[in-house]
């Protein structure tokens, strides 16, 4: 790789401590529909106004990064409602405006944009993402993810996110798709964060570390990761990705509350400042970037701000690549 690229891609990430938190759950709390197959996605063509204000909730809260709407777009997902492909793509596309168009409210802010892209298990909205067991071939699931990622790799830098997040990725072979798919451009920088059954490994069985050293080897990988899982477990699985890698860490997990799927409600309790207190320890732990996923809103994200400002900041740059 040409070393200019690595010295920029080290750039990216220099001074970033906070990303954002839950999206599709703080839309739904402002009265947004989620309900269809392309769950926040639906919100792009709907409700953009929404999503706007979402957005800059979270910037304002301390966000130093904040993740597209597109955790959920895909051309399969898009074609089960009986819309073209090229649908997808202009969402994919418009996710990233309506991102950057919140950033430029805050012109004296430096915010970069993360392109959210989902699981395979995500598109198929039936919880899939949650165990990774898919009916789908190896070359399928290359294909599915080259799709999403050649649309801003072929786009004007205006038009693309700064870096691709590839989010709650279930299992090795996702992983590992996921790289045969980045491949043609090596220019790209991403996140890979995993979602996992347990402090040891990911949702479909194999190790954390076994997943995040295959990662770390990619050329486009800036941090590795975990989100949508309980923050009890971060500690352990900060230890797991620090063993695997010398990759910046990124952590965002729920909110404390619990996920009931036989009488689909969350249970439980969360308290912002109790979150911002964890994510505390998470800094000390060696997590060099922290946000929350499902459930966690603005005010978590500001307490979590509030601990990047007292802890030490660890050097949030990847080495250069193998």
């Amino acid at each position: 790789m040409n070393t200019s690229r690595v010295q920029d891609r080290s750039r990216l990430l220099r001074g970033l401590r906070v990303i954002d938190g839950g999206l599709a759950s703080e839309l739904e709390y402002h009265g947004a529909h989620l309900s269809g197959p392309l769950w926040s996605a639906h919100v792009l063509e709907d409700e953009p106004e929404t999503l706007r204000m979402v957005h800059c909730a979270y910037i304002e809260a301390g966000a130093e990064c904040i993740a597209t709407c597109s955790y959920q777009v895909s051309r399969m997902g898009y074609a089960e409602m009986g819309l073209p492909a090229e649908r997808a793509d202009q969402a994919l596309l418009k996710s990233v405006a309506l991102a950057r168009a919140a950033v430029a409210e805050f012109p004296q802010r430096q915010v970069l944009v993360a392109g959210s892209l989902g699981p395979y298990g995500a598109a198929l909205h039936n919880g899939a993402e949650y165990h990774g067991n898919y009916d789908c071939s190896f070359p399928a699931l290359v294909e599915f993810h080259r799709q999403r990622i050649a649309v801003w790799a072929q786009t004007g830098a205006a038009d693309a996110p700064d870096l691709l997040a590839f989010e709650t990725l279930p299992s090795l072979d996702e992983a590992r798709a996921i790289g045969q798919a980045l491949a043609p451009w090596p220019h790209l920088s991403a996140w890979f964060s995993f979602t996992c059954r347990d402090a040891q490994h990911v949702a479909h069985g194999e190790l954390l570390r076994e997943c995040a050293a295959l990662v770390a080897r990619l050329p486009q990988t800036l941090a590795i990761g975990v989100n949508c899982v309980p923050p009890a477990w971060i500690p352990a699985l900060i230890a797991e990705l620090r063993a695997a890698s010398d990759k910046p860490i990124l952590v965002y997990p729920n909110s404390g509350e619990t996920w009931d799927a036989a009488h689909r409600c969350w249970t439980g309790t969360t308290d912002a400042m109790e979150y911002g207190k964890a994510a505390a320890s998470w800094y000390a732990a060696g997590a060099q970037i922290v946000g929350g996923c499902c459930r966690t809103r603005p005010q978590h994200i500001r307490q979590v701000a509030q601990a990047a400002l007292h802890c030490p900041a660890a050097a949030a740059e990847p080495s250069a690549p193998v």
